[in-house]
């Protein structure tokens, strides 16, 4: 599975559906077409060498329990009833949003986890075949997955997942969690290291029973890295075998949060950087020493919209504007009054700190920025500034 210059994808999925979407959306000029062309070009951090969010692939996929495992890429553009249908995500679920998730149309989006590679792997037909054989079969899937997201240093709306699975049949093996732990504890040690204190404890997933977190205790404190647990017997006849012959076990987490917690790293935006000070720190273990703490600036805006404004497309708006430039925007209020704004209107106050983290800003630069934020709020929601 592993090449001399990195990671190879045993099954690269392509779909036709997904070439055709991608060419109905470079024909698009709306915004959110325009923001999610952007998405999609941005580079896949798990596939280039240099990145520590490779490095914990790397490590993960090179433990001996996996060596025998396939890597599958899948598309990036899915339809919802493979990405929420079929591991029964209940209709309500806020996934299903477009608050939450980016729609290309009515029942195609952006990946918005990698667990879809279940289905793809179990649909090629060298997998059926070696599963008829009754061979067990593991593998693995990762890169980037979009979710709409409230703006802070600890997240993005663009990020990178890796999921993995096993299936072996029940007449050579029954596994269940004990297992999974097992396999887990050495995916911590990989990443954190050999002395690494780590814990499991009782979770809820749409489509994993039993469930379980795992938790790392970095200085003191348990930190939540993963969701794992054993594919319901729902979802395994979703994916077209007999849950009374497959035993299996799943997980799937975020990358950048190990690497974070890895090297204490005091902004996401940093895995993305392109300063050679801040390149040359980013390897695993290693304690991110601030190059030079470049100073924020807090501008606050307050505007009255409709009822129906979704905060995830203001901040997507605010990331558009101002590329790299916003640490964080912080709700201050949220309010109604049917008196002063009327029945279906309401008040929003936000704090948005810029701060670059590769040079320093400069006030006229951000009052320039933040009139244009405020423009663009006004024509994009309708709003009115207060």
């Amino acid at each position: 599975m592993l090449n001399k210059i990195g990671i190879n994808d045993n099954f690269d999925i392509k779909s036709p559906d997904e070439s055709e979407l991608v060419q109905k959306l470079e024909n698009r000029t709306d915004t959110e077409a325009t923001r999610m062309k952007h998405y999609l070009s941005m580079p896949d951090l798990s596939r280039i060498p240099a990145s520590p969010i490779y490095e914990i692939v790397h490590r993960i996929l090179s433990l001996p329990d996996f060596k025998n495992f396939d890597v599958i890429k899948t598309p990036e553009i899915v339809p919802t009833s493979v990405t929420f249908d079929l591991y029964n995500f209940a209709p309500d679920h806020p996934a299903r949003s477009h608050s939450d998730t980016y729609f290309i149309d009515d029942t195609n989006i952006l990946r918005p986890h990698t667990t879809i590679m279940w289905h793809y792997y179990l649909s090629q037909e060298e997998i059926k075949a070696k599963m008829a054989r009754g061979e067990a079969v593991g593998f693995f899937s990762f890169g980037k997955v979009y979710r709409k997201d409230e703006i802070d240093r600890n997240h993005m709306n663009v990020f990178h997942q890796i999921d993995g699975g096993f299936l072996i049949p029940k007449n050579k093996k029954i596994i269940g969690i004990e297992e999974l732990q097992n396999v887990l504890a050495d995916i911590a040690k990989a990443v954190f290291g050999p002395d690494i204190k780590y814990r499991f404890n009782k979770d809820t997933f749409p489509y994993t029973d039993p469930s379980l977190e795992m938790e790392v205790e970095i200085n003191g404190r348990w930190i939540e890295v993963l969701g794992c647990g054993i594919m319901t017997d729902t979802i395994i006849k979703n994916l077209g075998l007999n849950p009374s012959e497959w035993s299996n076990w799943a997980f799937g987490f975020g990358l950048e949060r190990l690497a974070i917690i890895s090297m204490d790293l005091p902004d996401i935006r940093l895995l993305w950087s392109k300063d050679v000070r801040v390149v040359k720190q980013l390897k695993l273990g290693n304690k991110f020493k601030e190059v030079s703490k470049y100073p924020p600036i807090v501008r606050d805006i307050s505007f009255i919209v409709k009822k129906d404004f979704i905060p995830n497309d203001y901040f997507d708006l605010v990331r558009e504007l101002a590329p790299g430039l916003v640490e964080e925007v912080h709700l201050l209020d949220k309010y109604e009054n049917v008196e002063k704004f009327g029945a279906e209107k309401i008040s929003y106050a936000f704090r948005i700190t810029y701060r670059s983290i590769e040079r320093t800003l400069t006030s006229s630069e951000i009052d320039e920025l933040h009139k244009k934020i405020e423009l663009a709020t006004k024509e994009t929601f309708g709003a009115q500034i207060r």
